[in-house]
């Protein structure tokens, strides 16, 4: 894959913005990725309230099939040891945060693999999120090559296999999950209704002998 001429053109365009724009990506690049941190825990929170064990089990394998695309990444990054394009690439404008050290290969990209799975992990536990957090892993990937740091096909390849990995992961694993999640409701331990949501048959039980109006 060969992308550099794309590279340049982005990076070469990112030098031509006012000097906000360019700071404003710099952040986002930076610490555009907690924003995901903060949904996990929300939409859990949200998902105890539900009666059906499923939106809890969705919200619980939301982070840990983020974890396991940035394993992936790491493993195909440390296999074909690409070097970064703001070193590599002849004549290109210095990047606009430091490049990475050598060693500290390119492909794919890890923000790209991390936001691609948190957005379509947390899209499939509340849909309604796919419209927030879509644009959000799009504009990470984005921002890698806009400050310098990764080809075009680095955050492309980082999106296709956090996003299809992550929605592999859920897939495959919503249906156990949601029964383990179920049994831990049934458990009757405080602690652990705590944090999966007392579900509809601790939210209303009938005393013996009683009648619910």
């Amino acid at each position: 894959m060969d992308s550099a001429g794309l590279y340049l053109d982005i990076t070469d365009f990112a030098h031509s913005t006012p000097v906000w724009v360019q700071s404003a990506f710099e952040i986002w690049t930076e610490y555009g990725l907690l924003l995901f941190g903060v949904l996990f825990p929300a939409v859990w929170w949200r998902s105890r309230g539900r009666s059906s064990p499923r939106p809890v089990a969705l919200a619980v394998l939301a982070p840990a099939a983020t974890a396991a695309a940035y394993v992936a990444s790491e493993l195909v990054k440390s296999t074909v040891d690409e070097e970064r394009p703001c070193r590599a690439v002849a004549g290109a404008v210095a990047p606009l945060v430091t490049c990475p050290a050598t060693g500290d290969w390119s492909f794919p990209s890890n923000h790209s693999a991390l936001a691609g799975a948190a957005a379509v992990a947390l899209a499939m536990a509340v849909r309604r999120l796919a419209l927030l957090t879509v644009p959000l892993a799009l504009l990470m990937a984005f921002s890698r090559v806009f400050v310098g740091v990764h080809y075009p096909h680095d955050v492309a390849m980082g999106l296709l296999l956090g996003g299809s990995l992550a929605a592999l992961l859920v897939l495959a694993l919503a249906g156990p999950a949601g029964r383990v999640v179920a049994a831990m409701r049934a458990s009757g331990v405080p602690a652990v209704v705590r944090f999966t949501g007392p579900g509809p048959a601790r939210q209303g039980r009938n005393v013996p002998g009683c009648r619910l109006p």
